[in-house]
């Protein structure tokens, strides 16, 4: 057992892991990964157990700013988050400065009031590319009040970027297309194994950067054991386009595909700041492959969301049999439930990345090899 660091532990619905010693979570990560895919010789990468992230969504609600509680309906309110970088907890304690309870905050029951999500980003190496997105219901009469209020913490605040996004009372997500800029930019900065990635603020980006490069120069060192100056490289669900351009000098071409053209944007971006000349970005849905024409030998690195690939995108894949497909997934039992549709494969090798210390939540990384059909001649011979 283990000491919580955080005092709201038992409250907050956050963190489900903290009583739990770090390396006994790790062991249990290691064996429902292994369940998962049948596939024992799990790699284990590891690194900082608390104050990792560099992206929390606060709730705002009248008396405070945080987090639900275990019990859905509740509200814990935080001055400080223990899995959030230290930036991130100096943006939080600006906001509990600024916005004194009563809080002009949207209640979800009553579809009512303003104040939704502080959206808080701060990349982990670069402390001056900090933002906060203010998400508040569309239709609160309040919103030019509320929206003069963000202007003048804008004023004050040392986030860099400063933004105002809107969401419709049905709607719970904490980011949209439909946002403003009160201050600074839209985008923000990492850089990954000296490659330099911008993404939207209200894209998706991986919320713990050391883990993230770990993962990288992984699946980086995977892909340099083979022979692949001839080959060709799919990158599917490539988002920004990280894995593609990160790994673009091993290969012939590259093929970066994403499916929302903000992230393919960006990612032509990156494509540009990083100058690469061998890779093209492409705003694609993953089940429509068939649309494009493949050069072999091919290899491919595919991270789709949550919920998986489509059994669509599967079987295209399969039909185009890549040499190798690296599979990178953030839930672990719909992993086992892909890697087992691909018949004429097996597992190389894989890795567990704990990007999400104190919860329940992993990344995993599986190497998948094509199977080489053999040829058994049989001579027969013919008696007289």
């Amino acid at each position: 057992m283990a000491t919580p660091l955080c005092p709201y532990f038992k409250t907050c619905n956050g963190c489900a892991t903290q009583h739990i010693d770090y390396s006994i979570q790790l062991e249990n990560k290691k064996k429902t990964l292994q369940h998962a895919i049948e596939y024992n010789h799990i790699e284990i990468f590891a690194d900082k157990e608390y104050f990792y992230r560099n992206r929390m969504d606060f709730l705002f609600f009248e008396e405070g700013i945080g987090f639900r509680q275990k019990e859905p309906s509740k509200r814990v309110d935080v001055e400080q988050c223990v899995i959030a970088n230290e930036k991130i907890n100096q943006l939080l304690k600006e906001l509990r400065d600024f916005f004194k309870t009563p809080i002009d905050a949207f209640d979800n029951k009553k579809k009512s009031g303003t104040l939704r999500y502080a959206v808080i980003r701060a990349p982990q190496n670069n402390s001056k590319e900090s933002s906060i997105s203010f998400v508040l219901n569309s239709d609160s009469p309040r919103l030019k009040e509320v929206i003069e209020q963000v202007e003048q913490f804008a004023k004050q605040t040392t986030a860099e970027n400063i933004l105002v996004t809107y969401v419709v009372p049905e709607e719970e997500e904490s980011t949209s297309e439909d946002y403003i800029i009160v201050k600074g930019k839209n985008t923000l900065r990492e850089i990954i194994m000296e490659k330099t990635f911008y993404y939207n603020v209200q894209g998706f980006f991986q919320n713990n950067f050391i883990m993230t490069e770990k993962m990288h120069m992984y699946v980086h060192n995977l892909l340099k054991k083979y022979n692949t100056k001839d080959a060709y490289l799919l990158d599917l669900y490539a988002g920004v386009g990280t894995f593609g351009i990160i790994n673009a000098e091993l290969f012939k071409q590259t093929t970066i595909i994403e499916g929302f053209q903000g992230c393919v944007d960006a990612a032509k971006i990156n494509l540009q700041q990083n100058n690469i000349k061998n890779a093209t970005a492409l705003c694609l849905d993953a089940t429509h492959l068939r649309r494009m024409k493949f050069n072999k030998p091919l290899y491919v690195i595919t991270d789709p969301p949550r919920s998986g690939m489509d059994m669509k995108t599967i079987q295209q894949l399969i039909e185009l049999r890549p040499e190798v497909i690296i599979y990178i997934s953030c839930n672990i039992q719909q992993l086992g439930k892909d890697v087992r549709k691909f018949k004429r494969y097996e597992i190389k090798s894989a890795a567990l990345f704990d990007l999400f210390p104190q919860t329940n939540h992993a990344e995993a990384v599986v190497e998948l090899v094509l199977l080489k059909i053999k040829l058994i001649t049989i001579d027969v011979v013919i008696g007289k």
